[in-house]
């Protein structure tokens, strides 16, 4: 197992044991940082809010890369020293030491990948509040259902009876399925901690600005066109691996190929729509955003309304679309590790051939220089 896949792994348990701390969350303090830095920068203006993302996305790049290269072992380090005449004696205590130093490295970049893991993935955290609301629902209090919808989603739920806040519960857990889990391991088996940390780092600044309220309506564009393109990966592995892991494959991809592209988000439109037939219910159709009242395409018509006991369906079947995306996002950074170890053998053979090249003509020079006399040198001295 590589790097990546051993902290993937590892980051993954993490979070289905612990959940978010209370306090310290590393997403919360990046959110801080950037509403500190909205505040300042804010005007009405596209390209402004642009600038703003990109300070903000690559900011958390930066972070990703830095901390990679941290725990990263030292390339050549002790190399040259067993070319060296007389080193030969010590060739074995390099040798050692250089191994101990490279399995120290992959430990300390193992444990890098699952801390930037743990960081971005929000799955347990998810779960828990689905479920907090499902139990006030059975328990007959509509009044804590309602105060708790607004941990999951953004919509007004004082206008929702029971089942339309299990239906916001259901769509909920079907999208940020995608966003808080799965689109997240997509970008580490792309491109490690960098890309896990700028894809948390987007879809953060997409839930902060990317909406069409009337104060980031074009502050708030880039965030919501790049929060669209990172998440497009994640969210078509989401909807395939609902149908995969849902009691109606069948109805999931009917679903999705008839209602997603409707659906005014590239991409929770195939998630839900997944989900909904997967399940067996009826999602969208009218809702509340802000006292904005929004008409949305039904997805999956023929299915029933969304009801209590739906919620805990739909949260099993996140946690198995969770540990498939896992699966799958370990395989392909296992293959994009194969591939870099297959760049960095024929990059040293090259450098192993061009080293032997400079060699034989350093000794070429060598021998010419030696061979060669200046004419007449040989009668010097019966000259005297």
């Amino acid at each position: 197992m590589g790097v990546q896949a051993g902290g993937a792994v590892a980051g993954f348990l993490i979070d289905a044991l612990l959940g978010d701390p209370r306090r310290g969350h590393p997403v919360a303090a990046f959110g801080r940082a950037a509403g500190a830095l909205e505040r300042r920068m804010w005007r009405d203006h596209r390209g402004v809010g642009a600038l703003y993302v990109a300070l903000c996305a690559g900011g958390a790049l930066a972070v990703g890369h830095v901390s990679t290269a941290a725990a990263a072992p030292a390339a050549g380090r002790g190399a040259g020293t067993l070319a060296e005449p007389g080193a030969g004696a010590l060739s074995g205590v390099d040798a050692g030491s250089e191994s101990r130093a490279a399995g120290g490295s992959t430990v300390r970049a193992v444990v890098v990948t699952a801390a930037a893991t743990w960081a971005v993935l929000g799955g347990t955290s998810l779960t828990r509040e689905a479920r907090a609301v499902a139990a006030a629902l059975e328990a007959g209090d509509l009044e804590l259902a309602r105060e708790r919808l607004p941990a999951l989603c953004g919509r007004d739920p004082q206008g929702l009876d029971a089942q339309g806040v299990a239906r916001a519960v259901v769509e909920s857990v079907a999208e940020n399925t995608s966003d808080a889990v799965v689109g997240a391991l997509v970008w580490g088996a792309l491109a490690g901690v960098p890309g896990m940390l700028g894809f948390r780092a987007v879809n953060t600044l997409d839930a902060m600005v990317g909406h069409r309220s009337p104060r980031h309506r074009r502050f708030g564009w880039a965030a919501a066109r790049l929060d669209d393109a990172a998440g497009w990966p994640g969210a078509r592995l989401t909807a395939v691996l609902a149908a995969v892991a849902g009691p109606n494959p069948r109805g999931a991809l009917r679903a999705w190929r008839s209602d997603a592209h409707r659906h005014p988000s590239p991409n929770a439109g195939p998630v839900e729509a997944s989900f909904a037939g997967a399940l067996g219910v009826r999602l969208g159709g009218t809702l509340s955003y802000g006292g904005r009242v929004e008409h949305r395409p039904v997805l999956n018509g023929p299915g029933a309304r969304a009801r209590t006991a739906d919620i805990e369906r739909a949260v099993r079947l996140s946690r198995r679309v969770g540990v498939l995306a896992l699966a799958v996002c370990c395989a392909v950074g296992a293959a994009r590790g194969t591939v870099d170890a297959a760049r960095g053998t024929v990059d040293a053979a090259r450098g192993t051939v061009d080293a032997a090249r400079g060699t034989v003509g350093a000794a070429r020079g060598g021998a010419s220089g030696t061979t060669r006399r200046p004419r007449g040198a040989g009668s010097a001295g019966g000259a005297r």
